[in-house]
This record gives C-alpha cells, structure tokens and sequence, in this order.
C-alpha cells in the first residue's frame, strides 16, 4: 500500500483499535475489580503507574528515530540510515538495562515509601510485580527501535493490527486465571509474556517484510548529539505529560491509600479513552508532517492541514464528552458501582480543559518537524512542578478530586492558554482561524444536546439498557445534526465512501 492509503487505513484501525479496548474495559474493568478486590486493584493500578514512569528513559529518541528515518529515505541516503538505527539499537539496549536496574531499586525502595498506607502483604505483592513489569519494560526498550522503523516506513497496517491483538489477547488469558484464583502477579506475567510476543513480531516484520537489517556501524558522536538536541525536548514534554497523567496516582497512593488510587484509576481509564481518540489521527501523520517542512510547504498548507485534522478529531470528541457529561454518572454507577461515583466528577474535572488541546494534537507533530517543540516542552514541565505543588496539598483535603483539580489547572494554562499563543506567533499555524471553524461547528450541536436533556426530563435513565437505548438516540441525532449542519465537504466524502462500502449509499 502507498503512504497515503497507509496513514487512512492507520487512522482507521487506530480506531477499530479503541473502540475493542473501550469494549474490554467496559467487560474486564469490572470483573477485575470484583475478582481483585479494590484495594489489590488499586495496588496493580498504582505498581503499572509507577513503571509507567520509567518510559521516560526513551529519552524522545522514538520520535527522533521516525522523524530521522523518513527524512534520509526521503533524500534517499540509505547508508544514513542504516548507520541511525544500528547506533540506536546499541543506545537503546543500554536503557534496557539502565531501566531492570532502576526496577531492582524501587524493588528495595517499597517499603520506605509506601509503608505508612500498606500492609506487608500488599508491599510484598507490590515489589513482586514492580520487578516483573521492571522486566517487561527492559525488554519493550531493547526491541523498542523496531516499532519506530515500522512507523517512519508508514506501515501503520500491521502496527495497529498487532495493537488490536495485544488488546484482545491479554483479557482472552487472564480471565480464566483469574477464575481459577490468580491475581495481580499473574495479570502482570501475562502482560510481560503478551508485549515479549509483540516485539519479536515487529522484529520479524522488520527483517522479513521490510528487509531491515541491524547492524552497528559505529558510534557518530555528531549525528547522536543532533539527535539528542532534537530528542531532548520530545523527552522533557514525555516526563510532563507522565507527571500529569501518572503522579496524581504515585500521590494518592503515598498520602490516601490504594482504594482513593483505584477510584482514581478508573476515571484515568476514560481520561486515556479520550486521549487515544484523539491521536488515532495524528499518530499517523508525523512522517507526512516531516516530509511537508523538509519540501518547505508554507504555513497556510500546514494550518490548513492542522485545520482538517482538528475537525475530524473535534467530530469525535465532542459527542465523546457530551455523552460522558449527560450519561457518564449512570454509566459509572452500572460499570464499576456506586463506590466510584467519584470517578465520573474526576473524569470530567480532567476531561472537560483537556478536549482543547487534543483536538489541536497535529500541533505537536508539526512543531517536532519543524525543530521548535523546545519551548512547549520547557513551559509544560514549568506547569508540571506547578501541577505537583497544588496537587499534594489538594489531594490531602479532596483525595481524587482535589488531585484532578490540580491537573486541570496546570493543562488550562499550559496547553490551552499559552500554548495557542505560542503557535500563533512563532510557529506560524493560524490559530485564530482554526478556532473560528470550531466555534461554527459547535454552535448546531446544541441541537441533540437540548432534545436528550428534554427527554431526560421526563424518563430516568438506570442501568446499561437504558444507557445504551438514550446513548444510541444521542448519536443518532448528533450524527444527522454534523451531516446536515456541520461537516464540510470533505469530511461529507469520507462518509460517504464509507457508506457506499457498507452499500449503504449509491
């Protein structure tokens, strides 16, 4: 398949990807709850937190990597390349190692930072996993260079495809283990031994399918510092977006125990649903932007690309966080119980400023390929510290909520605030006409909104039946009201393609 049939057929599995792993939360969530019991589940949740922090250790170098890559094969200097990928298969294997050592540490380190809030048994289970998933991360490191090569080439088919096994696999081999009395440690065993069968897989795919072949061919201490002048700032914006996401979790479970994490951990799973939907688009399109500023395309190419991807991905989030704010209360209570109410409030503290930024995702990727992420990174680890000083105190008073409170904050003002500022004056994206094209979109959703609030009005909604028959009127209407009132042509043309393959449309 060519590029552009690649990145369609990418974005789509993307999706095709979420909506099974939305389907196997909706399924598994609740069952691992009721199987673990909250507080194991909080203990699972917090242990895969904190080693999610060590995904840092990427240094940004898999951005890096893809941009790099599709810009020799561009310029067609294939001995680059090969030299780039045989330096960084040694460089990545060492933080393979960097990171099993840091997972044998915080293996020691347990005790001392969570003994206050935890039992024995719950520490002693908790260094167990931390050194499996220590483990899983080490290897995922050393194959890592593999995953970057299959995402410059734009073979997003395969990748997604392997991404919607990973997502089917592991639930179809942990539930009857779970049945049969295993807990957390085997859920974190068949999590490594899944991820060891992907790796080899984007190993094999690369070697066979792509001819790739590792070779180090020395170490160019010129090339590793270009890189690692670019990969720096990819790496600082990953450790902000992990303190963002991921220390609300660390801090709960130091100062308010591991049920305030699992009640947090739930609302984070519809935190990252949205996330995902939003960079099922953009995920696809880094090589494109890097190929777009290596042919010098002008800032109105580049804002009229920004523009059509942030309606597309505006379409899908709105009725995303409409729907959670009209029905998330009733769908949380059925999902998981009414002991995690206060989920739904903490999903849609986060939700709600975060929705700005992820329609406008494209951002990050052109600044990448234009070399200027610099300055995001430096000013969303400034609002990250920010995020960690109002946090502590708030998470003291209002656990979950008080912890989401101070997230929210730091993301209006970062991402939202001065980061719009920032695109419009230096990076050169219109910012002022993209957010004119939202506001005419937004207006006629008004529309199935005001009908849903009506009909609730009248008829109460409990349980998943009535969820899924007012859900399904809600998307009904709002999908005639964005046909009708909202998309452009374009976005009319990709729906009717996809009609006419379903023969539903002539």
């Amino acid at each position: 398949m060519n590029s552009s049939v690649e990145r369609k057929s990418g974005a789509i599995l993307s999706y095709v990807s979420i909506i099974l792993s939305t389907l196997v939360q909706l399924l598994y969530t609740p069952l691992l709850i009721r199987m673990l019991g909250q507080s194991e589940y909080g203990l699972y949740s917090l242990v895969s937190s904190i080693i999610g922090y060590l995904t840092v250790l990427d240094l940004g170098f898999g951005n890096a990597i893809i941009v790099y890559t599709a810009k020799y094969r561009a310029q067609k200097k294939y001995e680059e390349e090969k030299k780039l990928h045989g330096m960084f298969f040694v460089v990545y294997c060492l933080i393979g190692v960097l990171a099993g050592i840091i997972g044998i540490l915080l293996y020691f380190l347990v005790p001392t930072i969570f003994g206050a809030t935890m039992t024995s048994v719950e520490l002693e289970k908790m260094k167990i996993m931390m050194l499996i998933l220590a483990f899983n991360l080490a290897m995922t490191f050393i194959f890592s260079i593999y995953s970057s090569i299959i995402n410059a080439y734009e073979k997003f088919t395969f990748q997604k495809i392997m991404s919607i096994l990973n997502t089917i696999m592991k639930p179809l081999l942990m539930i009857p283990l779970l049945f049969l009395g295993y807990k957390s440690i085997t859920m974190c065993v068949v999590i490594t031994i899944v991820n060891i069968i992907v790796l080899l897989s984007n190993y094999f795919y690369c070697k066979k399918k792509l001819n790739v072949s590792i070779k180090f061919m020395g170490f160019d201490k010129a090339l590793f510092k270009t890189i690692f002048g670019y990969s720096f700032f990819i790496f600082l914006g990953v450790v902000v977006d992990k303190i963002n996401w991921s220390v609300d979790q660390f801090v709960l479970g130091a100062v308010s125990g591991t049920i305030a994490v699992s009640v947090y951990s739930v609302a984070s799973q519809i935190n990252t649903l949205f996330v995902n939907l939003s960079t099922a688009v953009s995920s696809v399109l880094l090589p494109k932007m890097s190929k777009m500023v290596a042919s010098k395309a002008s800032n109105e190419e580049i804002t009229n690309e920004f523009i059509k991807v942030g309606r597309i991905q505006y379409l899908i989030i709105f009725l995303m966080v409409s729907g959670l704010t009209l029905f998330g209360k009733e769908f949380i209570i059925s999902w998981v119980g009414s002991e995690y109410i206060d989920s739904y409030y903490i999903a849609l503290i986060l939700i709600i400023p975060l929705c700005l930024p992820l329609i406008q995702n494209l951002g990050v990727s052109i600044m990448q390929a234009k070399n200027m992420h610099k300055f995001r990174s430096v000013l969303l680890a400034i609002i990250a510290l920010a995020n960690i000083a109002i946090s502590i105190p708030l998470a003291k008073m209002y656990d979950g909520i008080g912890s989401a409170i101070g997230t929210s904050i730091s993301l209006i003002v970062g991402n939202v605030i001065i980061l719009n500022i920032y695109y419009h004056k230096k990076v050169g994206i219109n910012v002022l006409k993209f957010w004119k094209e939202i506001l005419k979109m937004t207006i006629p959703f008004v529309i199935p909104i005001a009908i849903i609030l009506i009909i609730m009005n009248f008829i109460e909604i409990h349980g998943f039946l009535n969820l899924i028959a007012f859900g399904g009127i809600y998307t009904i209407i709002y999908a005639l009201i964005c046909y009708l009132l909202v998309m452009n042509s374009y976005e009319k043309s990709i729906v009717n393609k996809f009609l006419k393959k379903l023969h539903l449309m002539r």
